[in-house]
């Protein structure tokens, strides 16, 4: 510490004598003499640490601004305004990196513009396609320069949006009026379209080819010929059309010692023994076969041949008629009240109602849809109305008299399977692949009650009881499940009938007349009887060959039976 002291400066050349040093040194431990301060003192003792030391290399004089500075506390040269930044260069930065930016896109610089201006040029470029070239000088000889649609502009002399341009052919259109609201059915308020105005805009003919080309060229099949309804005809197979009395073969038979026309059904039924009958015609399988309504003593088939054929049940089981009229398969039949007219529903997308009696066909309806079943209103003052189950998950309502869709029910997640009128005809309920049952009120088309359950599976046939309290629906897990039909639509969890085979095919079940069993088809051609009350199964037997899909228990005969199968054979038993 001592030599240090005595160490000065290194440009300390003239030597002083080391006498004053030493008492310098020591001066320090001496009282403080006449005018002497601490301050003198400390400043002879301090120790300088950092001689002056002559560099060698050149020296660095410019002094490095941090690029991110706002404010600069000295006068900065020129060099060191534009000088470098500092520190090393990250080498694998593109072009577009290293340069200057103060915002994600590049460099952008502050300009004084009225929001006004701006929003004024933003607008008209938006709507008009041009605006004033922001780069051009405040001089009125270049204001005439635009960028964007430039013949726009000169056509509209370049105006804004904040100034008024000429009115087009559609800016004023007359709008249909009616503001009177004590006219209810003719006001239109605020949505009253433009008098020209076109809702719907569909292609023209030509138009119309054109796509449908473009489509058939897309699927790879040839130009679609629009499906014409095929002719019509029917053949009786019985030579006298009318007996001795002039009455047709509606007329039901009274000599059979059976009350066709009786409202009662036999006090009690019993279970069939033998095959009495076997009516052959149909080529293909049956789809559905239905009693004449009231009397059933004709019997109505349509098969899988494209044919619908009407059977004598009585005295010698002829086939009476035969009705042409369809393309493809024909999947369902249904007389209305009186029997004199009957609807065929079938796979070439066409339902057709048929005279019963002369065989000619009275009008044909469409939807472009297959109709899965029909089904006329059972009210004598609705038998102009029918509905229909399509494929597209619709339930359409006819006007028979008009040809008219009058109401269309659309709420089924899957194509309709099957429609049953309930409750004295106020409402019907329709099953669908969609494996759920509604309920709906007749001409409302939103459904009042949807039933669907994990547990549940799609139900393809349905039949009501006789006293019109339940529902037996064929359910495709093997079992016949049975639903209230009076208020809550309740699955019966008691009564539910198996023992049978039906997956996959929509086999229909009939109750006896006096409700004392059931009666169902199965996928191997057996038939099915089981006790009502009990649910008990009491009978089965191979009944056809292939698939017994239809079976109808006589509403007057205590133990007669009909079932239909996909052999093409009608099998009567007893």
């Amino acid at each position: 510490m001592l030599q240090l002291l005595q160490y000065g400066s290194s440009d300390d050349d003239q030597d002083s004598d080391t006498g004053s040093k030493t008492e310098d040194i020591t001066s320090h431990l001496k009282p403080l003499g006449p005018g002497k301060t601490i301050t003198t003192l400390q400043n002879k003792m301090q120790v300088c640490l950092a001689p002056n030391v002559v560099p060698t290399g050149a020296v660095e004089t410019l002094r490095h601004i941090d690029a991110t500075t706002k404010e600069v506390m000295h006068n900065p040269k020129f060099e060191e305004l534009f000088a470098p930044e500092v520190g090393p260069e990250n080498p694998f930065q593109t072009r577009q990196q290293r340069a200057h930016k103060n915002m994600l896109s590049g460099f952008v610089e502050q300009a004084h513009i009225s929001d006004f201006q701006f929003e004024n040029q933003r607008r008209t470029f938006h709507s008009y396609g041009y605006a004033l070239d922001p780069t051009v000088g405040e001089t009125s000889v270049e204001t005439t320069h635009f960028v964007g649609a430039t013949e726009a502009a000169k056509e509209a002399d370049g105006k804004t949006v904040f100034e008024s341009t000429k009115e087009r052919p559609s800016d004023k259109r007359k709008r249909n009026k009616n503001d009177n609201p004590s006219d209810i059915e003719g006001f239109l308020g605020p949505w009253g379209g433009y008098v020209d105005e076109k809702r719907v805009m569909k292609p023209s003919d030509e138009e119309a080819v054109e796509l449908e080309e473009i489509l058939a060229k897309r699927q790879k099949r040839g130009k679609q010929v629009d499906d014409k309804p095929l002719e019509e005809k029917t053949v009786l197979h019985i030579k006298d059309a009318v007996d001795y009395q002039g009455r047709s073969f509606l007329h039901a038979p009274q000599d059979v010692g059976v009350n066709l026309r009786s409202d009662s059904p036999p006090e009690r039924c019993f279970l069939p023994k033998t095959q009495i009958h076997t009516w052959q015609g149909h080529t293909k399988g049956i789809s559905t076969i239905r009693w004449f309504p009231k009397t059933a003593h004709l019997l109505l088939s349509c098969s899988m041949d494209c044919r619908v054929k009407l059977w004598e049940v009585y005295n010698e089981r002829r086939c009476i008629r035969t009705y042409y009229g369809h393309r493809q398969a024909v999947r369902d039949v249904c007389f209305n009240n009186a029997g004199t007219q009957f609807l065929s529903a079938a796979y070439d997308r066409y339902i057709k109602l048929w005279d019963t009696e002369t065989g000619e066909c009275v009008s044909r309806f469409t939807s472009r849809k297959i109709p899965y079943c029909a089904k006329f209103h059972p009210d004598e003052d609705k038998q102009h109305l029918f509905v229909a189950g399509t494929s597209d998950k619709k339930i359409i309502c006819w006007d028979v008299r008009s040809g008219e869709i009058v109401q269309e029910y659309d709420r089924h997640l899957g194509a309709v399977n099957t429609i049953t009128f309930v409750d004295e005809n106020r409402r019907f309920v329709t099953t669908s692949d969609d494996k759920s049952l509604r309920v709906w009120e007749w001409d409302i088309p939103v459904d009042m009650k949807y039933i669907a359950d994990p547990t549940m599976h799609s139900m393809p046939a349905v039949t009501p009881s006789p006293n019109q309290k339940w529902l037996a629906c064929q359910s495709m897990d093997n079992k016949i499940v049975i639903f209230s039909a009076l208020n809550r639509f309740k699955m019966n969890r008691k009564k539910t009938f198996s023992g049978h085979m039906v997956a996959g095919y929509a086999c229909t079940l009939d109750f006896s007349p006096d409700m004392s069993y059931l009666v169902s088809g199965d996928a191997d051609g057996k038939c099915y009887i089981w006790d009502w009350k009990t649910t008990k199964l009491y009978k089965k037997w191979k009944a056809h060959d292939s698939v017994c899909i239809g079976v109808l228990w006589h509403p007057h005969e205590p133990s007669k039976l009909v079932t239909a199968g996909w052999d093409g054979l009608i099998k009567y038993w007893d």
